[in-house]
């Protein structure tokens, strides 16, 4: 809500029922019979009296038109502003929906693309390439280049056996294939 008293929107209720009526053209009797009806429902006072807003005066002149003009009764207008304010809704809606498509498009196009990039590294990794540290992710720091890549040396079965029981964490690094 703004802070501004003088930043009212459209839907702000600020028309007292005599201004409503002038600006709609119709008598004040009529306002309260339209809402009466369910036509147009002003908002209220602290005091119970109607307060109109300008979307309420627009509509009021639609009410004047349809009926007026067009030669529509008051139930068949109730029935055309309940059916455009459902259309309303449903545009809103999907114009929501559209936005949360196109979002969830962009998510699945990148997530395609980083199954693309593992693919081709484990189809490397397949053919013979190794992986190499890129970064350490819990330091961030990037490893000192290693210089050629040699074989570890040869360890006893033993040796290996306990190296791969031992309770070390897990390496975070992140690996890139080395070319």
């Amino acid at each position: 809500m703004s802070t501004n008293p003088f930043d009212v929107s459209d839907d702000t209720p600020v028309y007292v029922i005599s201004v409503a009526a002038e600006l709609s053209g119709l008598h004040p009797q009529t306002l309260r019979a339209y809402d009466r009806l369910g036509l147009v429902s002003p908002g209220r006072s602290a005091g119970r009296g109607r307060r109109y807003s300008l979307r309420d005066v627009v509509l009021l002149r639609e009410v004047q038109r349809l009926s007026q003009e067009e030669g529509v009764n008051l139930s068949g207008i109730k029935q055309i502003l309940e059916l455009g304010a459902e259309l309303e809704r449903a545009r809103r809606l999907l114009a929501e929906m559209t936005a949360e498509m196109a979002q969830l498009r962009a998510e699945l196009e990148s997530t395609r693309a980083v199954a693309a990039r593992l693919a081709g590294l484990l189809r490397n990794r397949a053919a013979g390439a190794q992986l190499v540290p890129v970064r350490n992710l819990r330091s961030g720091a990037m490893p000192a280049d290693p210089g050629p890549q040699q074989a570890p040396p040869a360890t006893s079965s033993a040796a290996a056996s306990s190296a791969s029981t031992s309770n070390a964490p897990p390496s975070s690094a992140t690996y890139e294939e080395s070319s």
